[in-house]
């Protein structure tokens, strides 16, 4: 007999990129309103929720290899659960109970709503559950949200995404573009604010693009400035935007108020325009680093950072070269770089002139070499300056001392410091002493306390934890549990 839903716990492993992040609030927001409890370190959970990505094949390989050994767990006990929901799962929704006939839910990108009842089901008929919706029928922020942070928040600003890049299958996972009123990201802002917190990041596939669904270019230059205007809200971001829709608006917007941080996570991809048009990509190089040189103009201090692809089909050494320059031209605080990874269902796929793997993971090790040069330069040029970081409760611990903070700065870079009595959600003004290409060390000079910090101790009181991630101590323990 399965156990009554409301002494049910759960965790919710997540994968991929922020919009899976922000996901994942909602699916723990939903299974707390259902009358879950979220399980302990290293317990066993009567839930695992895998939240997906279809991005890269390693997702694929991750959930299927963390399916494969909770198999065991799952014959000792049935009313133990497992559902399987986000990209993959609209992606492979025919294939998944076939190569995981335990799974009890399968639940799509357009029907997160729908797991609590999908599980119950799932219980009372004693057999596996598959709901993929084709399209949104609802913006998913009418869904409850248990935040991973009690000071910052996601706040999505559209869905879906209209470009036709050739190696991605996001679009056709998460459909066309759907945008919000902006009266109703304002509202959200406001909503979260009064709840304490002071950081808010705006979210989309293609953030910049917002305004397509009504016909205003400039909407996105607007909403970030009506978002400043909002009383106790004191950092604004934004990711991630497309080259060709990012607009000089947008830089004026960024560079007209101190809430608007400077900081830009912009997707080269590729720096060759061969490559870049043969992923569809819509700008060349110059275009790319123009924005840049505006931005820098605008905001001296900004911090860049990118994601690229190496080892796209049909990539030349030359393709390689022209990536290479562009990142020293550029100058990246950091980059996220991946080695391409065939998706079936995209045109990259079946695009001849595929790249030996060997090769492509030459070039991965030359960019990353170059990226961490450069990342460490930037950020040794640092040393001796002072920066306000907002405290994190989320980033981890840089070592086993609990007196040993971190948080970001402005333009995004991870600075770890010893402080002791301090709250997470509080800013933090911060001396420079030493840095590597990934973080910063520093010596803390003053805090500055904010609901942010107010909000954080509330969280504190309630009772229980509220994981997002299972992470790997508690998939080891589920293991050991199964006997696998």
């Amino acid at each position: 007999m399965s156990l009554p839903t409301q002494s049910r716990t759960f965790v919710v492993e997540t994968y991929g990129c922020q919009m899976n992040v922000h996901d994942s609030e909602r699916i723990t927001g939903l299974l707390l309103n259902a009358g879950y409890t979220p399980a302990l370190a290293d317990t066993q959970p009567d839930l695992v929720v895998f939240n997906t990505c279809a991005v890269r094949e390693n997702a694929d390989n991750k959930l299927y290899g963390n399916l494969s050994f909770l198999a065991p767990l799952k014959k000792l006990n049935p009313g133990f659960q497992i559902a399987v929901g986000g990209c993959m799962a609209q992606k492979d929704q025919d294939s998944i109970l076939q190569r995981a006939p335990y799974v009890d839910v399968v639940f799509g990108t357009h029907n997160v709503g729908s797991l609590p009842a999908l599980l119950e089901r799932a219980r009372i008929e004693e057999e596996s559950q598959v709901e993929i919706k084709e399209s949104l029928e609802h913006f998913p922020s009418t869904l409850p949200v248990r935040r991973h942070s009690a000071f910052s928040a996601w706040v999505s600003v559209s869905v879906g995404c209209n470009n036709t890049c050739t190696f991605c299958i996001v679009p056709s996972l998460r459909g066309v573009e759907k945008d919000r009123p902006m009266h109703e990201i304002l509202d959200e802002v406001r909503a979260v604010v009064d709840q304490g917190v002071v950081e808010v990041t705006l979210l989309g596939q293609n953030v910049n693009a917002y305004g397509v669904d009504f016909g205003d270019r400039g909407a996105f230059a607007t909403l970030l400035r009506e978002s400043a205007k909002i009383d106790g809200l004191e950092r604004i971001r934004f990711m991630s935007p497309h080259p060709r829709d990012f607009t000089d608006d947008v830089i004026d917007a960024m560079a007209s108020s101190e809430k608007v941080m400077p900081h830009l996570h912009m997707p080269l991809q590729s720096g060759s325009d061969k490559v870049l048009q043969a992923m569809r990509r819509s700008y060349r190089s110059d275009r790319y680093l123009g924005i840049i040189e505006k931005v820098r103009s605008a905001m001296p201090d900004a911090g860049i950072t990118t994601d690229i692809i190496v080892g796209f089909p049909g990539e030349s050494d030359e393709d390689f070269q022209a990536t290479l320059d562009v990142v020293r031209q550029a100058r990246f605080t950091a980059a996220y770089t991946f080695q391409y990874s065939k998706r079936p269902g995209t045109p990259a796929a079946t695009m001849p002139d595929q790249i030996p793997a060997d090769l492509v993971a030459q070039r991965y090790a030359a960019l990353h070499s170059l990226q961490q040069e450069l990342s460490g330069e930037i950020n040794q040029a640092s040393v001796g300056k002072s920066y306000e970081l907002l405290v994190s409760d989320h980033e981890g611990r840089h070592d086993q001392s609990r007196s040993r903070l971190n948080g970001r700065t402005p333009d995004f870079r991870l600075v770890h410091f010893e402080a002791e009595g301090i709250r997470p959600g509080d800013f933090a003004t911060i001396t420079i002493e030493s840095a590597s290409p990934n973080f910063m060390v520093g010596s803390l000079q003053s805090v500055r306390a904010t609901r942010g910090g107010d909000a954080f101790d509330a969280r504190t009181k309630e009772s229980g934890p509220t994981p997002l991630m299972l992470g790997m101590p508690t998939l080891k323990a589920l293991k050991l549990l199964s006997g696998s």
